[in-house]
């Protein structure tokens, strides 16, 4: 019986809160970066409890929102900035090895990522390793927490749950639906947060996450 890793892809394999602070810092200044970044973390998911927009769309109107709320220009041609910089932001650089070693133990992968499909495969190409499977939200019509993602999933693949574990770094997005499906999962807590809803294992990245998948799922 196959085994499945689904992962949300940005902020758990590609460091997405350090792409979107180095543009944030390069358009309105070091200085404001944090907070801005901060206050961006707030408004994206506003916008993904909106009628379904693309991915692409979502960025560009966080952007336009964060620096209208926040009375700070923002510079004529840089309304997509954020778009047009993902597809160039680097995977964590314990992802590779790790995606590999559980290819080599066996290990199905797949993404199930709040994106868009042209950007998806850009970020694939960042991860030097391929997966068997991606589901965006582009697909589906829906941004996670929602669980049009998880359904798509296991309607492609008939994978079964117990079989198969979810592994992510956000938990109002992944580790709490994850949980509501009754799915275990593996939190990749890279920004020392505290957790909320309960993970059945909690990782500071992927170095380890080989053998904590094999303790969850013995082959």
């Amino acid at each position: 019986m196959d085994r499945w890793a689904t992962f949300d892809c940005y902020g758990t394999l590609i460091d997405w809160n350090g792409g979107i602070r180095r543009e944030l810092a390069r358009i309105f200044g070091e200085e404001q970066a944090d907070g801005l970044l901060e206050r961006y973390h707030e408004l994206e998911p506003e916008l993904e409890t909106e009628p379904f927009r693309s991915y692409r769309e979502v960025l560009t109107l966080a952007l336009e929102r964060l620096a209208e709320q926040e009375r700070i220009q923002l510079p004529e041609g840089e309304g997509d900035a954020l778009a047009k910089a993902l597809p160039d932001w680097p995977a964590f650089p314990d992802v590779p090895a790790a995606l590999a070693d559980l290819r080599d133990r066996g290990w199905k992968l797949a993404l199930l990522s709040n994106t868009d499909r042209d950007l998806i495969e850009a970020s694939q190409r960042k991860l030097g390793v391929p997966v068997d499977l991606a589901i965006v939200a582009e697909d589906v019509g829906s941004y996670k927490p929602a669980h049009g993602h998880w359904e798509r999933f296991f309607e492609a693949t008939s994978a079964d749950r117990e079989t198969h574990v979810h592994v992510a770094a956000s938990l109002f997005h992944d580790i709490a639906p994850a949980r509501e499906l009754g799915l275990r999962s593996v939190w990749i807590n890279r920004l020392d947060e505290q957790p909320g809803p309960q993970p059945d294992r909690e990782l500071t990245d992927l170095g380890n996450l080989p053998e904590t998948l094999e303790e969850l799922v013995p082959a």
